[in-house]
């Protein structure tokens, strides 16, 4: 049976949330082509994993035999953490952009996933496994936009998932998700609209044609 790691990080609940529609709606078409198929689910803001510590970031370098229980403790839970990213056949993160590049929340779940010599080095354990990225974003940061120097989240993430971790990176990027709420961005509504339901699609996309590369 087929595997989703489902990752969210958004600090807004359900639909208030870009990011969060539209890996709901890709989670909901995947299960209809999976549907026996298992979801590990991890709602970084609700249920936030440790920062990096001293004990889990030395432990990730010493033999376990040698590591003192704060190690052993703080190394427990990096393990479960790699693990569940080793065992996914695809992954799905929503990873909305907070002045300029990713939650805190997600930034601390990589630091415990990335481990040299495992999931990251010369052959990543977990390489190849495709990771869709719903990349939500109140304004435009696309090429060309004045605000594209300031793009931090699709950049780093294509370096650190794709490069360092070895994953087959994909972005979904639903934009200018401020427009409705934001006066001053009154006549964007259209596009954010016309953003929104492409990224819905996308979503929709994605799902099925993982779903179609597992079941080769």
């Amino acid at each position: 049976m087929a595997t989703l790691l489902h990752i969210d990080s958004s600090v807004l609940p359900g639909e208030a949330s870009a990011s969060r529609a539209v890996t709901a709606a890709f989670r909901a078409h995947w299960q209809e082509q999976h549907p026996e198929g298992t979801v590990v689910y991890r709602d970084l803001a609700a249920q936030p994993v440790p920062h990096i510590t001293a004990e889990a970031h030395t432990a990730g370098f010493a033999d376990p035999a040698t590591h003192t229980p704060g190690q052993a403790a703080a190394f427990a839970g990096r393990l479960r953490l790699i693990e569940e990213l080793e065992q996914a056949d695809a992954v799905l993160i929503g990873a909305p952009m907070y002045n300029f590049t990713i939650p805190s929340t997600l930034k601390a779940w990589l630091d415990n996933v990335i481990l040299m010599g495992r999931t990251a080095g010369e052959s990543p354990s977990a390489k190849g496994t495709p990771v869709t990225v719903v990349a939500s974003r109140g304004g435009s940061y696309a090429p060309g936009t004045p605000r594209e120097p300031y793009e931090y989240v699709q950049n780093y993430l294509a370096d650190v998932l794709g490069t360092a971790l070895g994953l087959e990176v994909d972005f979904i990027v639903p934009e200018l998700t401020m427009a409705p709420h934001n006066p001053a961005m009154a006549e964007l509504v259209p596009l954010f609209e016309a953003s929104r339901d492409r990224a819905l699609e996308e979503a929709a996309a994605k799902a099925k044609q993982l779903a179609e590369r597992s079941a080769a």
